[in-house]
């Protein structure tokens, strides 16, 4: 009987896909597109879906976009990706939540062995390797170098997340002391409450998510290793400033 029941509970599971957007009118209908095709395999299961994008305080058609796709819109005035992630969470309604950025485009071999982890019942939360859309030498080295530490150290990129709701909500979500780096603040937290339910963080790898690479076509490679080199030398200072992550917040697009 409580077999039955767990199954029953599992076919009525419900998965909110979050998308935090800023100005995101060029990829945004592309990636929710990719998106929709890929949750099929959660809907499949007998699973409900629902997309939310979070309008950061945006300028552009994001809104816009994102409601004639037929995703849930909700806004967050401050311009700061860990309060647009925490916003589009607490409007979802799903025992999962899936977050996304606006320029990645996870497929439905990801999505479907995301399902796989949430139906053996032993993770908490995990996130996936990545490769880029465009291809850059150096680009490349370095999404294979995360790749490899993302994998040995169980850290979350923070363009593709998956988390059990009441873990996420029991945390506090993201941390909005921090403009970048907000989703390995948030791995160490998750680490700590898995092993404490004795449950697992995964980092899916079968099957790479394709994001944007635009950031390494809009930025020269000053731009790029000031800013790392503030990141060591004043991180708390850098991680916490919008003005110092200007790679996230200049709405360069």
């Amino acid at each position: 009987m409580e077999m039955h029941a767990e199954n029953d509970k599992l076919c009525g599971l419900n998965i909110s896909i979050v998308i935090p957007a800023f100005n995101e009118e060029r990829l945004l209908g592309v990636s929710l597109a990719d998106i929709r095709a890929a949750a099929a395999t959660f809907e499949r299961r007998g699973w409900v879906v629902e997309v939310i994008v979070c309008d950061n305080n945006s300028t552009d058609r994001t809104a816009e976009i994102a409601r004639a796709a037929g995703a849930r819109v909700v806004f967050e005035p401050v311009n700061q990706i860990a309060r647009a992630r925490n916003a589009g969470a607490a409007a979802a309604t799903g025992d999962w939540l899936v977050f996304v950025d606006a320029d990645s485009h996870p497929s439905a071999e990801l999505f479907d062995e995301v399902a796989g982890q949430i139906l053996a019942g032993a993770c908490l939360a995990g996130g996936c390797t990545l490769r880029m859309d465009e291809p850059y030498l150096v680009g490349g080295l370095l999404t294979n170098l995360w790749n490899w530490v993302s994998r040995w150290r169980r850290l979350l990129a923070g363009s593709f997340i998956f988390c059990e709701t009441a873990a996420f909500r029991e945390l506090g979500g993201f941390s909005h002391e921090l403009f970048v780096g907000e989703e390995l603040e948030l791995s160490g937290r998750l680490k700590q409450l898995a092993a404490r339910q004795g449950r697992s963080i995964v980092i899916l790898h079968r099957y790479p998510m394709l994001t944007s690479a635009r950031k390494l076509r809009l930025y020269t490679a000053r731009e790029h290793l000031g800013f790392v080199l503030r990141a060591i030398f004043r991180q708390r200072r850098t991680l916490g400033s919008r003005q110092a992550s200007y790679l996230w917040y200049d709405g360069r697009r």
